[in-house]
């Protein structure tokens, strides 16, 4: 059955490309392409790929290019754009199924409607009352097991900003991902337009601590109270504090026990760290607490009790600035605050991919989850995955913990190395991998690279339908296990740099990045 498939997407290809390259009379030529990782430039290489294709870099390809997707031809804008809708809200919809593909909020997917059933989806699309221009895109793919379609549950609405009709009926159409959506239910319309039930998933709000962690304690005013009722809990545990203004009063005993650690712990951090700004202070230590205890302590009373009331008392006169005001230290929270997560994902995309200033983004750390997810460069099943994830902080950790493992480019079937992190390339304003679609409709994400191994060339370079304007492209395959992996484009004027790059199908990326 794997053969059978193998062979049936093999030969899908290979019609594709004669249909666009009219090549029927022409033999094939198969070239092997040697790679030289061991180059003694290799730092000069990463950093014109962390560059881009961008003037810093020595680059002249205009960037924007690619992300207006000039390949389909003259387009007109819709009207009566779809504001966003609430989280909850049910829709009905025309549906695209889409292998290979993942589309995020914000994200551009082209397509080129030929099918029959798709063309009948648009058309309901342009027309329908309820969400005007909109459509649910949805991964389909194999299991890998049985062989059978399965469509993905969490899919994305794309509104239909572009449209053209050609004269052969065909429509290409140019969308922008809106929000995500769970997919409750699906069914094929009278008309054969497939269409699906879908529900708007709700986004969480952007954490941000300590000050949201912090909201609900005591003020900082009231902080000196505070430790004068934390004293009186900790000497008498099993007194009952019905007052609503003791912070403490209000935690269980659990909590109780909770804080106090922190307290413990906070105090004798902060001090430190603030001792360590002047040159004039020096920290403040148990010693301290002890000989604090000595000079004030009666020789009658010597108990552990009066230690420990002696304790709190000398944390409270250390002063408001130092009392801390959470259960758990700051970095506690800061793994969870999904504005230094932010910060630090922006922080590794632009030292890995060498994007500008992302300040705008790092604001609003929900948008730049899905910016990074929508171009991260890693196999279509590991961005489902982050597109499932509900929770912009569990997102960011997770696209951080993709960033720092990623380093090698395989094949997803024969594991043969295809290219390290140092080869990528942005050759379009829409980041290192982008979609894009071909004259018989079929849409690939792909991830730019200006270095490959391990691939063979079929055919000849041609510029008919090219993604890259100025550049001509011959489609490759991995040399080991001959599935297509993608296509290298090379450069038609002698005045356009780089000279030469690779696209790389991220469906055909294995999973291990390491």
């Amino acid at each position: 059955m794997e053969d059978d498939r193998r062979q049936r997407v093999l030969e899908n290809e290979l019609y594709q490309i004669e249909q666009i390259r009219q090549l029927d009379s022409e033999e094939l030529e198969i070239e092997e392409v040697e790679h030289d990782h061991q180059s003694s430039d290799d730092d000069q290489i990463d950093e014109r790929a962390f560059d881009g294709a961008s003037a810093s870099g020595g680059y002249t390809f205009n960037t924007s290019l690619a992300s207006m997707h000039s390949y389909l031809g003259e387009v007109e804008d819709t009207h009566n754009r779809l504001a966003f809708l609430d989280g909850g809200v049910v829709l009905h919809v025309p549906l695209f199924y889409l292998e290979g593909v993942v589309l995020f909020p914000e994200a551009t997917l082209p397509l080129r409607v030929i099918q029959p059933n798709f063309i009948a989806a648009v058309d309901r699309a342009l027309r329908q009352d309820e969400a005007r221009n909109t459509i649910g895109v949805v991964r389909v793919f194999r299991d890998g097991d049985t062989g059978r379609i399965r469509f993905a549950t969490t899919g994305t609405t794309a509104e239909i900003r572009q449209y053209r009709r050609l004269e052969d009926g065909s429509i290409n159409v140019v969308t922008r991902g809106q929000q995500r959506f769970r997919l409750k239910r699906r069914w094929i319309e009278l008309e054969g337009a497939p269409c699906g039930e879908i529900q708007i998933i709700e986004e969480d709000l952007p954490l941000r601590t300590p000050r949201d962690a912090f909201g609900k304690l005591t003020p900082l005013r009231n902080l000196s109270a505070a430790n004068v009722s934390h004293s009186k809990v900790l000497i008498h545990e099993d007194d009952d504090h019905d007052s609503d203004d003791s912070f403490v009063s209000e935690l269980s005993l659990a909590e109780r026990r909770l804080h106090t650690s922190a307290v413990k712990s906070s105090s004798h951090h902060n001090l430190f760290n603030e001792s360590t700004s002047s040159d004039d202070e020096s920290p403040v230590g148990e010693s301290q607490l002890q000989l604090h205890f000595r000079n004030n302590k009666s020789n009658e009373d010597t108990s552990e009790r009066s230690f420990r009331k002696a304790k709190l008392e000398f944390h409270s006169a250390l002063g408001p600035r130092e009392c801390p005001r959470a259960f758990w230290p700051c970095w506690v929270y800061r793994m969870y605050d999904s504005y230094c997560l932010a910060q630090r994902l922006s922080d590794m995309w632009k030292k890995i991919v060498g994007t500008p200033n992302m300040d705008a983004l790092v604001r609003k750390p929900g948008l730049l989850s899905f910016h990074v997810a929508s171009k991260i460069p890693v196999s279509e099943s590991t961005r489902q995955e982050l597109l499932e994830i509900d929770g912009i902080s569990y997102r960011l950790r997770r696209e951080i913990e993709l960033l720092g493992n990623f380093n090698q480019i395989k094949c997803r079937s024969c594991q043969t190395l295809i290219a390290n992190r140092s080869d990528m390339l942005v050759m379009s304003t829409d980041g290192p991998l982008g979609a894009y679609v071909n004259p018989s409709g079929y849409v690939h994400e792909i991830m730019t690279l200006l270095k490959a191994s391990g691939l063979a060339l079929i055919g000849v370079p041609t510029e008919e339908y090219s993604w890259f304007p100025g550049y001509a492209w011959t489609v490759a395959y991995c040399a080991t296990c001959e599935y297509q992996m993608g296509w290298l484009f090379t450069a038609t004027n002698k005045k356009l740099k780089p000279r030469s790059f690779w696209g790389i199908r991220s469906s055909q990326v294995a999973d291990d990045t390491h």
